[in-house]
């Protein structure tokens, strides 16, 4: 039986330095959520920014540094968020990367790293957070960083095509195994939105990256904001949406039609 909801939720949100984690923690912090906010130890300046900006809108926010490739790392920053906020209620397990680069060039090495930040990365979280909320015993929210790379394979970005694939899965199976314990799990698939990681040197608009983005698809395209991807987030982290699980929200300005 799954406990009614607490009048102050936790959150916590990986890759939660910048662009779309960012914006995420600062949405739910908007929500009322208090919030953990995790990423890479080289970014924990930029964390406490983040964190400063929560507490400035009057919720409690904690820097958790950890890798979440590390298995270790995964479990301490989900044993230190309960511990010191009271309680896991949302898990955003938002860490990831991309890489621009097609098959035949890629290495071995590339491979291994994409699949252990978006795909081991996503498992981890969801593991560990799994695991506190069934030990609360009322319930949670689940909520995973695809993409629209997970829909459909595309030229030059193969590898992360797989790992956004593998989300899905993972996000379809762990919704049925969590059902009984009241826990959602769901992902969000951005499209071209703008963020750091494609607003890089050498495009006076989005970005080469941003550039090469755009040439993959034979649709005229524009670029989502942050905030736009951290509402839908917001909505899959309320309360309200127990009966909203295994989906995958895409978030795209209409290019894919589920």
């Amino acid at each position: 039986m799954v406990a009614e909801v607490p009048a102050t939720r936790v959150a916590l949100v990986t890759g939660a330095a910048q662009g779309i984690g960012e914006a995420i923690a600062l949405q739910l912090a908007d929500d009322g959520l208090d919030i953990a906010l995790n990423d890479i130890s080289q970014k924990v300046d930029q964390l406490s920014a983040v964190a400063k900006v929560i507490e400035g809108k009057g919720r409690r926010a904690l820097v958790v540094t950890g890798d979440v490739t590390v298995e270790e790392d995964v479990a301490a920053m989900v044993r230190k968020t309960a511990a010191e906020l009271g309680a896991l209620d949302v898990m955003v397990a938002n860490a990831g990367i991309f890489l621009f680069k097609p098959l035949l060039d890629t290495s071995v090495e590339e491979w291994e790293r994409m699949l252990a930040i978006n795909g081991k990365g996503v498992f981890l979280s969801i593991k560990y957070a799994a695991k506190q909320m069934i030990e609360q015993g009322r319930g949670g929210r689940i909520i995973c960083a695809a993409s629209i790379a997970g829909l459909k394979g595309s030229q030059i970005c193969g590898i992360y095509c797989a790992s956004k694939f593998a989300v899905r899965g993972l996000v379809q199976s762990a919704s049925q195994e969590l059902k009984e314990y009241g826990i959602t799990v769901n992902a969000y698939c951005p499209g071209f939105i703008t963020t750091p990681m494609v607003a890089l040197p050498g495009d006076e608009t989005n970005g080469g990256t941003g550039a090469t983005m755009k040439k993959l698809t034979k649709y005229p395209v524009e670029f989502g904001t942050v905030s736009q991807v951290a509402c839908v987030v917001s909505y899959l982290a309320k309360p309200e949406t127990a009966f909203v699980t295994g989906q995958s929200m895409i978030i795209d300005g209409g290019l894919n039609m589920s």
